[in-house]
This record gives structure tokens, C-alpha cells and sequence, in this order.
């Protein structure tokens, strides 16, 4: 994109680490969509670096996960254990699936 510096290699291979992470931490298929993305914050109080990770499992149902770290320092004991996976459902802007 114009106006955003490339990434290094070390970087884009950290993305693919930590997707590996998660596909086998989740037991995901090898074809399920993970996002991983390094995004700065500008709010106060907020980690002005944190790495998020989004997948999907079988029944489409979206999981997601921070780690207040840059992509190149998350390590696998920062993948949330496999028996957290329900607390990690992404009901979106509401932030529950009451409404």
C-alpha cells in the first residue's frame, strides 16, 4: 500500500509463526483463516504496540486474541491455551452475544 513502509522478513515470518501457533494450539484445519496483525495504539492507557489474532473454526464461529507485544517478540507460551477457546469468542462491537 502507498504510505506504509514494507515489512522486514523477520516480521512477515513472525506473522507465520504465530499462525502456526494458533492452527495447532486450536486444532484449526489447515485451510481456516487466521489474521494476524500488529496494530500501535494512540490511547491512553492502551500498550502502544499489541499483536491481535482473529481465526475462525468449522462452524464459523470467530475467536480472537491479543498479545501486548510486537509480532517478532510473541512467543508460543503467549498462545492462549487450547481450554480458553470458548472465552476468546468475538461477539463483535457488543463484546457479548446477549445483543
Amino acid at each position: 500500500m502507498l504510505g506504509q513502509p514494507r515489512k522486514s522478513h523477520e516480521h512477515v515470518a513472525a506473522l507465520e509463526i504465530i499462525k502456526d501457533w494458533t492452527r495447532e494450539r486450536f486444532s484449526l484445519a489447515a485451510d481456516g483463516v487466521i489474521l494476524v496483525a500488529e496494530l500501535n495504539c494512540q490511547v491512553p492507557g492502551c500498550p502502544p504496540v499489541e499483536t491481535v489474532v482473529a481465526f475462525w473454526d468449522d462452524d464459523s464461529t470467530r475467536y480472537r486474541y491479543k498479545v501486548f507485544k510486537p509480532v517478532t517478540a510473541v512467543t508460543a507460551e503467549d498462545v492462549p491455551i487450547y481450554w480458553l477457546k470458548s472465552a476468546l469468542i468475538d461477539y463483535g462491537e457488543n463484546g457479548c452475544d446477549c445483543c
